[in-house]
């Protein structure tokens, strides 16, 4: 299989259980394009985690550190940061205490946002003005996807009109492209007033918070899923699916490498480390989804 997939013999690839992987895959190509749904989260996974040494934006950063948030909305959503994120990534910490804490953060940050009077019609600018990319390779995954007509649903934390605007940006908002993010709620001036509901943070992003959206029903008959995430907490996006017969779940390991590189390998079948690229994705679906 290595034959048909060379892009599985990069250097940035670590796998577990090779043949189970291989199997996997195959068994993936064998149910046929029409039983496949790419499931996958966005900031740091769609998008690049880094360019030339400096750190690109998640679509929160965007928004953050653009000019519609004011000197002080700045200082206090990076007060917020530094009191959240370190109980985000403590591995001490059960699921169960830090949900509760996610959701304050969020919720508290999203609260700041919808005081500053940010405009609709700004939104794109600001997209346009950030160092957001895509990962090299996204044409061919969007594009591929789209051919084949298998659907791609992104389930991210991140802010939804943020990132769909970098998507059209990119010309890949084909019809096959599904999101469910945290969207801005505008008034009839398009001034923004508040978040809409469900609220999604990095635990759960699962079936709790898509309760009421028809997008997996629909697809009941999309049994086999490649999953595509570069945290624990996407592990579960797949929760929501009815019957899955095949699963691979592909990581992006970006950062602390060495010392998270245990745990990515125990929960992902392919670990990508500190690639910038969706080549090993894109080499699989070449080989899935071509005669």
């Amino acid at each position: 299989l290595l034959l048909q997939v060379p892009e599985l013999e990069k250097a940035t690839v670590r796998i577990k259980h090779p043949e189970r992987v291989m199997g996997i895959i195959q068994s993936i190509k064998q149910q046929g394009m029409n039983k496949l749904q790419v499931i996958s989260d966005f900031d740091m996974t769609l998008s690049r985690f880094g360019c030339n040494g400096r750190r690109c934006p998640t679509s929160h950063n965007i928004l953050d550190n653009s000019r519609v948030v004011s000197e002080d909305g700045k200082k206090e959503l990076k007060d917020l940061l530094h009191y959240y994120y370190p109980i985000e990534i403590d591995p001490e910490r059960t699921l169960e205490e830090k949900c509760p804490l996610m959701v304050e953060w969020w919720s508290r940050a999203h609260d700041l946002l919808s005081q500053q009077k940010i405009l609709k019609g700004d939104i794109a600018q600001i997209v346009r003005e950030s160092d957001v990319m895509l990962r090299d390779g996204f044409n061919e995954l969007f594009d591929q996807l789209h051919k084949y007509s298998v659907p791609l649903f992104i389930f991210s934390a991140g802010v939804g009109d943020i990132l769909e605007e970098i998507i059209r940006q990119a010309n890949v908002f084909h019809p096959n492209v599904n999101v469910v993010s945290n969207y801005m709620d505008f008034d009839d001036n398009g001034v923004l007033k508040c978040f809409k509901g469900p609220l999604i943070h990095t635990y759960n992003k699962n079936h709790t918070v898509l309760q009421g959206t028809e997008y997996f029903q629909q697809l009941s008959t999309r049994t086999s899923i490649i999953l595509l995430g570069d945290s624990m907490g996407d592990l579960t996006m797949a929760d929501g699916v009815p019957s899955v017969e095949n699963i691979l779940k592909i990581g992006f390991l970006n950062d602390k490498v060495e010392e998270r590189r245990g745990k990515y390998l125990d929960a992902y079948d392919i670990v990508l480390e500190s690639d910038e690229t969706l080549d090993v994705v894109n080499g699989i679906l070449r080989y899935i989804l071509t005669e």
